[in-house]
């Protein structure tokens, strides 16, 4: 594939999958809001942008990897933004976790300028983005899909189609970081519990993570939850928060009750409350830790 490729959003997620995009061959715009984290792209033959119009070629693709809907929407249809450029042919292929709201909306308004939207959001963390090793969820039309699917092959070992009803691959997000969010809370009062009565974290993590909890979220974050702390940030907690927000909104609209969601919700308020906004979003899970009254790193 060598199609003229714009990308938007090189945090710990976007950078890395655009590294992978223009190792696959693609000449490559890109453009960020902190233009330093340009420069790794840069010197990797990406050409930077100024602005995110700048990224767009008319009739390609321009993927975006941004943090909230209002950023998106602005770096799209907002001064400067993408969607007029790209035009005719063009694509959006927009990896955000957003709401499905969202990208109806945009998708509806590209249509009025002759283009497409595919939404493709991510699981994984920043080491499996750096490794190519992504679980993508996608949804979109057909021929759409079928023309971003080696920039999806690029970033991710799997891909997983919802459908031509453009929020569905976002639902399919929002439902699995719930999921993950309600394991990392259960996984919290499991062993804290196991802590208050004489056993060690670490020990009953390595159990059940090994027997009867062997799957990706429980072998990869309970370790962390057994520590009580990460050793680095993969994913930042207040947007987590904003992620569980979308889960209660679409929860909402749709008059789903998610009593978990609450818990988790509120889990996460409490450790933004407490100044964690900006750790790793697994330090909602030492609010179980600080309820029972045990302290919050090992005693060694």
């Amino acid at each position: 594939m060598n199609e003229p490729v714009g990308f938007i959003g090189l945090g710990l997620m976007g950078g890395p999958m655009a590294i992978n995009v223009l190792k696959a061959g693609n000449r490559l715009r890109v453009f960020n809001r902190s233009p330093e984290k340009v420069v790794p792209l840069t010197e990797l033959s990406a050409h930077a942008c100024r602005t995110p119009a700048e990224v767009a070629e008319a009739g390609g693709i321009v993927v975006t990897m941004i943090a909230d809907d209002a950023v998106l929407e602005q770096v799209t249809f907002g001064k400067d933004g993408f969607a007029s450029r790209l035009g005719k042919g063009g694509i959006h292929l927009s990896m955000s976790t957003v709401s499905a709201e969202t990208s109806r909306s945009l998708a509806a308004r590209h249509r009025e300028l002759g283009a497409d939207y595919v939404a493709a959001p991510v699981f994984g963390r920043p080491n499996a983005a750096q490794a190519a090793k992504l679980w993508i969820c996608q949804s979109g039309a057909a021929a759409a899909k079928q023309r971003v699917r080696p920039l999806l092959d690029a970033m991710g070992q799997g891909v997983y189609d919802f459908g031509e009803e453009v929020g569905a691959a976002n639902i399919a997000k929002l439902a699995g970081n719930f999921m993950i969010a309600a394991a990392l809370e259960a996984m919290a009062e499991a062993y804290t519990l196991a802590e208050k009565n004489g056993l060690d974290r670490r020990a009953l993590s390595d159990f059940l993570t090994q027997t009867i909890f062997s799957a990706p979220v429980y072998a990869n974050y309970g370790g962390i939850v057994a520590a009580k702390q990460a050793d680095w940030i993969g994913f930042v907690l207040r947007l987590a928060l904003k992620d569980l927000d979308l889960v209660r909104a679409a929860a909402a609209s749709s008059n789903v009750p998610m009593p978990f969601a609450n818990v988790v919700h509120d889990r996460l308020l409490s450790a933004i409350a407490k100044g964690r906004g900006e750790e790793d979003w697994t330090a909602f899970t030492q609010g179980a830790v600080e309820d029972a009254g045990l302290p919050l790193r090992e005693q060694g």
